[in-house]
């Protein structure tokens, strides 16, 4: 039975890269509304460490595993770690992902390899291993960007692309999964606080002048648009990508 303050009573959530940043705050607020939450981190076990002290602290249930997610045996093992400890897995976020920007002349192949690996396939072997695991009913949500739709800046295309890819996987998908009613989305943020984009300095002082509402987003605003997705008043949205971006692609 699911209340209003608990709505994922009894159901059980793998966010990738939830360490740190947006991922940890999906993973706390997962957690507060009632899920039991496995986290993966790949170089920062002291900060995966302690998001599972503040959610067990707070009466929850965590559990931090290492996964490189462009190791597809790692995330494969990760899968199979959270249904070992919790019975089973409803809900699969896949947030882990890198960046890097350079003019296209410029883009190394081994950046390009890496972002292809973590952005693309490491979101494949998630899903496609957590697929084989899911409650019917369940729910699968990409941390996308709003860069696969806008990208007002120099150096973005390779970033573009990847995060491109995710949007037409969801759509696909979302066909793939509709019989067992699991929904499949894209959370699509722009400009958001976090330790790699921080809002300050000359960068974001640049993004903030394509955002109508003036500043950067926070990673609780993510995570509650997430926490919407997972619930049961998101069971008829599926198939969708979905910008929160305080207005940057308007």
């Amino acid at each position: 039975m699911t209340t209003k303050s608990s709505p994922l009573s009894g159901k059980s959530a793998l966010v990738t890269g939830g360490s740190r940043s947006i991922g940890a705050a999906i993973s706390r607020r997962l957690a507060a509304d009632g899920a039991a939450v496995a986290i993966t981190y790949s170089s920062s076990p002291e900060k995966a460490a302690e998001v599972v002290r503040e959610i067990e602290t707070a009466g929850g249930r965590a559990l931090a595993i290492q996964a490189d997610a462009a190791d597809a045996s790692a995330v494969r093992a990760a899968v199979a770690q959270t249904v070992k400890a919790f019975g089973g897995i409803d809900i699969l976020v896949n947030n882990a992902g890198v960046a890097a920007m350079a003019p296209i002349g410029e883009f190394t192949i081994e950046d390009f390899d890496r972002l292809i690996a973590v952005n693309v396939r490491g979101l494949f072997v998630a899903t496609q291993e957590a697929s084989r695991h899911l409650r019917d009913g369940g729910r699968i949500i990409h941390i996308g960007s709003v860069n696969s739709e806008s990208v007002p800046f120099l150096g973005g295309s390779v970033y573009a692309l990847t995060k491109g890819a995710v949007a037409a996987f969801t759509r696909g998908l979302a066909r793939d999964l509709g019989p067992r009613a699991i929904t499949v989305n894209n959370v699509q943020p722009g400009p958001v606080d976090t330790d790699m984009n921080p809002a300050s300095g000359a960068f974001a002082d640049s993004m903030r002048s394509h955002i109508a509402l003036g500043r950067y987003g926070e990673t609780a605003e993510i995570a509650s648009f997430v926490a919407y997705l997972a619930s049961p008043e998101a069971s008829f949205i599926t198939g969708a990508s979905l910008r929160i971006d305080g207005g940057y692609a308007a």
